[in-house]
């Protein structure tokens, strides 16, 4: 069964953005947060400063799938 991303705003230095992710995924991310002692925007940033030219939402989703299969 899939579920339809979920638009939440996330702040990345300064600038508030919208990222559209399964509610899996959201809750996966923050989860991993919770678990790094990081807020959920730290974590964002880190992401997004090492993306590339990869969209944020698959970023975070790659990041979230990698952090669980280790």
């Amino acid at each position: 069964m899939t579920t339809r991303p979920v638009k939440h705003s996330v702040t990345l230095r300064g600038h508030r953005t919208s990222v559209s992710l399964e509610p899996e995924f959201w809750d996966a991310f923050r989860e991993i947060a919770d678990q790094s002692d990081k807020t959920l925007n730290g974590l964002a940033i880190e992401i997004d400063e090492a993306r590339g030219d990869v969209g944020l939402a698959s970023a975070i989703r790659v990041f979230v799938l990698k952090t669980l299969q280790t």
